[in-house]
């Protein structure tokens, strides 16, 4: 067995370690690049060079969007990386300006910006971060090397077992070691073999299924809007969406999803039918006009809400910090993942910054932080999965059912109030707290309700509809006043 070590004694850490090379073990290398003498990425795949898609993260061929308050959060950790993923191709999509949604309670008016998305290819995303990370001086990553535990005791993590592409064995001390291993994680299960027990689970299963498939974008459609039908959970029939976003490379990347018992076809011949049997069946009509870029479709089942509650273990190790899916994983249709990440990881740095490391309590300090951005995705998304019918998993709270009535009225509201639309954007986006939902005026608007009457349609503009209708550059055909 080959050992590497480093000296100890310093607060600042040495070496810090982390176990995973996707979007949140890139991010932590940036933050803890700062801090940290020497930081190691330990990924089991051989990462690709160009945005491509990798072994480990098989969903990435689905729809993925980061929110304004994740990019607010990546920015603070790689300053400047908004105008890169830009220059590489991605969108920044005004909201709801550039959203064309139709909601549980109807459709969203498209009022002037009040928050934002990047929008791109999952690959497209990664790779952009993963360059700016594994250039910094002290940045390294093993790739192919399969993590086999930790080392050290109950009360300190010292480092990792690895598995080289030789077969061999490897130890590698650290100071710190963040468990960035997304849902594959075993980190319960080498914690116990440290003697750390009673780490408690949830699941929410609405049985969820995802399928994708590129189509080429109508010429003159570099403005389009992301076009989105949503389910309604409150209704006792299978939850079932269809979603249209501009990416990079002149592209629309579609996917569909569907609940148990209502779960979209591989069958290419089945997709566009799927699309039109959703509440209502734009998305199908536009990509009826266009083009399917892969005779395939891509399917993923894995959509489960997964959550392991490490900040209330009884014992927690110094030296060990677990991070993104690995603490928490969520129904992909809300699009809270890499927020989350980004969001944790912040708090991380300026705790950091804040502390030493050797500062009894620290890990647990920052795995609570970490925690807190978690447990807000984690609320929205369940309150919502665990009504589809046929969900299995964790029950609501007590009080949920009043809180999702108030939650349906805001939204309902939203449709014809900028005010409250605000508001629940600012939520949604996770750039505010769930508690401005509960601000007085906020409150007093969703009592009024929504002021206009609902949206008889999407709200798509002439020049978009003639867009899609492949009539670009020509005159509009007469169309009834504007629903936007």
């Amino acid at each position: 067995m080959t050992r590497h070590s480093q000296p100890a004694g310093s607060a600042k850490p040495r070496r810090a370690v982390i176990i995973g090379g996707g979007m949140a073990g890139m991010l932590a290398a940036a933050v803890l690049a700062g801090h940290a003498d020497e930081v190691t990425v330990i990924e089991r795949d051989a990462l690709p060079t160009r945005p491509e898609p990798r072994k480990s993260l098989p969903q990435a061929r689905h729809v993925h969007v980061l929110w304004s308050g994740g990019a607010r959060a990546f920015e603070q950790i790689i300053p400047g990386i908004t105008g890169r993923w830009l220059a590489a191709g991605a969108r920044r999509i005004p909201l709801p300006t550039g959203l064309v949604s139709l909601t549980a309670q109807g459709w969203l008016r498209r009022w002037p910006e009040m928050q934002y998305m990047i929008a791109c290819t999952r690959d497209l995303l990664d790779w952009v971060v993963r360059e700016h990370v594994l250039a910094l001086p002290s940045v390294t990553v093993l790739q192919r090397h399969e993590m086999q535990g930790f080392e050290g005791s109950a009360g300190r993590v010292t480092g990792v077992r690895l598995r080289t592409p030789d077969g061999s064995d490897m130890t590698l001390d650290a100071d710190l070691v963040v468990d960035a291993g997304g849902r594959g994680s075993r980190a319960t299960e080498w914690l116990r073999s440290l003697g750390v027990h009673g780490i408690k689970e949830a699941e929410v299963d609405s049985g969820l299924v995802y399928a994708s498939r590129l189509y080429r974008a109508p010429v003159g459609s570099e403005e389009f809007p992301i076009v989105n039908v949503q389910s309604d959970p409150n209704e006792p029939v299978p939850g079932r969406t269809a979603t249209i976003v501009p990416v990079e490379g002149g592209r629309w990347l579609v996917t569909l999803s569907g609940t148990r018992g209502g779960e979209p076809s591989r069958d290419p011949d089945q997709f566009e039918t799927f699309a039109r049997s959703v509440r209502h069946p734009v998305v199908g009509e536009l990509i009826a006009r266009t083009e399917p870029l892969s005779p395939e479709v891509t399917v993923t089942r894995s959509t489960v809400n997964r959550r392991h509650y490490f900040e209330k273990a009884l014992t927690w190790p110094e030296g060990l910090i677990v991070i993104g899916d690995a603490v928490a994983t969520y129904n992909p249709l809300y699009g809270q993942g890499m927020t989350v990440a980004a969001q944790g990881l912040v708090a991380l740095d300026g705790i950091l910054r804040r502390h030493d490391l050797g500062v009894p309590g620290l890990a647990r300090r920052i795995q609570r932080a970490i925690a807190r951005p978690a447990t807000v995705a984690w609320e929205l998304a369940t309150s919502q999965d665990i009504l589809y019918p046929g969900a299995q998993g964790q029950q609501p709270r007590p009080g949920t059912a009043v809180a999702n009535r108030y939650v349906d009225r805001l939204v309902r509201t939203a449709t014809g109030r900028a005010q409250v639309t605000r508001a629940f954007l600012g939520v949604i986006t996770m750039s505010a707290p769930v508690t401005s939902w509960l601000h007085p005026d906020v409150v007093a608007a969703v009592v009024r309700g929504p002021g206009r009457g609902l949206l008889p349609g999407p709200p798509l503009t002439h020049a978009e509809r003639s867009v899609a209708a492949g009539r670009h550059g020509q005159a509009p055909e007469p169309q009834p006043s504007s629903t936007r």
